[in-house]
């Protein structure tokens, strides 16, 4: 045994050392870790492409959806129109072609601004109808004349007097037509010219131009060459699902947001809702009235959101929780084994203390990733 003794001594003091040597490196290890920062994190995609698995998940900060009461909302998407009473179309007044076109689609005009010229065989025509009637009216103005004078001296009966005063009334009115259709064509009867002028008949923006120049005109036939706008009232047409119909009516009002203006919140008021269904997507039109402030064009997106009085429960998160990623919201959520879930949700109103409601999605007690963008770039890399 005493032979043994030292054998077992140095294999028991070797093993010490080495134990002691393993420590002492770990600890270096883990001391150069902490002095170059968290330990890398890799992220891996699952098959779903919501679904990511990270080594390291307690490096994303979880908190717990808040539960914050409001007033039920509807959001759905429409399109700024034109308000058709406040259309008005300028047709050309003389059959011929353009020669001269004075404005242009997206110009604001004034009532009685010129707007386009057109050379017309009209106007020639109507002059000789003018000239003609001038002629005729003199004419019987001479015999009606002749009349009175033969009548107060017995020579001419009482109706042939006034068989000449009638051919003289007629002959007025021919005349008076005739003037008033010169001048519906734009030309001075003192001054008759082949061009006719064409102005705007009211003041707005030139929303439809169906002409260029030389292109050829017919008279008070569509398609008409110009259209003019009142845009400063404006309607929006929604699209609102059939089982969405029950929270809309007609009088109550709406929030306006421009996918242009997103900070911009204007007021509109539902004045209709037409009583047909798309058969195709089950939606219903619904028109707002707004007035314009002057940065709505014809054409823009919107977002139109109506308020019920119904109170809903809805979930609270920071807002940096909420990712914005190809013009969708989406939030992180823990699953099991290291697991995250990307879950697509509609973002609300922005609350105190950096807060924003989520109105459908995730409901109040379900945890999420605090900082949803430091997630997602891991991801990314």
């Amino acid at each position: 045994m005493k032979r043994f003794f030292p054998i077992k001594f140095t294999l028991c003091l070797g093993l010490i050392l080495l134990l002691a040597a393993c420590e002492k490196k770990e600890a270096a290890a883990d001391k150069a870790a902490s002095d170059t920062g968290p330990v890398p994190v890799k992220v891996q995609p699952d098959l779903d492409a919501n679904n990511f698995q990270a080594d390291h998940p307690e490096q994303f900060p979880l908190v717990t959806a808040g539960d914050h009461v409001a007033a039920a909302e509807l959001k759905v998407t429409g399109v700024v129109s034109p308000d058709v009473s406040r259309q008005v179309p300028v047709p050309s007044l003389a059959t011929g072609r353009v020669v001269e076109i004075d404005a242009r689609l997206g110009d604001e005009v004034k009532k009685g601004q010129l707007l386009f010229k057109v050379r017309s065989t009209d106007v020639s025509g109507a002059y000789s109808d003018y000239r003609q009637a001038v002629k005729n009216e003199q004419l019987a103005k001479i015999q009606l004349n002749r009349a009175d004078i033969l009548f107060a001296a017995g020579a001419y009966p009482k109706s042939t007097q006034e068989i000449a005063q009638t051919a003289e009334d007629d002959a007025l009115v021919v005349l008076e037509t005739a003037r008033e259709h010169l001048q519906l064509l734009g030309v001075d009867p003192a001054n008759p010219t082949a061009i006719v002028d064409v102005t705007a008949p009211v003041a707005g923006t030139i929303t439809d131009q169906q002409i260029t120049n030389q292109s050829g005109v017919q008279a008070l036939t569509p398609p008409n060459p110009f259209t003019i706008s009142d845009t400063s009232h404006v309607w929006i047409v929604c699209d609102v699902w059939e089982n969405n119909m029950a929270q809309v009516r007609i009088g109550e009002s709406a929030e306006i947001q421009l996918a242009a203006y997103p900070d911009r919140i204007l007021k509109g008021k539902i004045n209709n809702i037409l009583p047909v269904i798309d058969p195709t997507i089950r939606t219903a039109k619904v028109r707002l009235e707004v007035d314009n402030p002057g940065i709505m064009r014809l054409g823009m997106f919107v977002t139109a959101t109506f308020h019920s009085d119904t109170m809903e429960h809805r979930a609270t998160v920071p807002a940096s929780a909420i990712l914005h990623l190809h013009d969708r919201e989406w939030v992180y959520t823990p699953g099991d084994a290291r697991h995250f879930r990307r879950i697509e949700v509609v973002g609300g109103a922005m609350l105190p203390n950096n807060m924003q409601e989520v109105i459908s999605g995730i409901k109040p007690g379900i945890q999420v990733v605090s900082n949803a963008l430091v997630l997602q770039n891991t991801v990314e890399q």
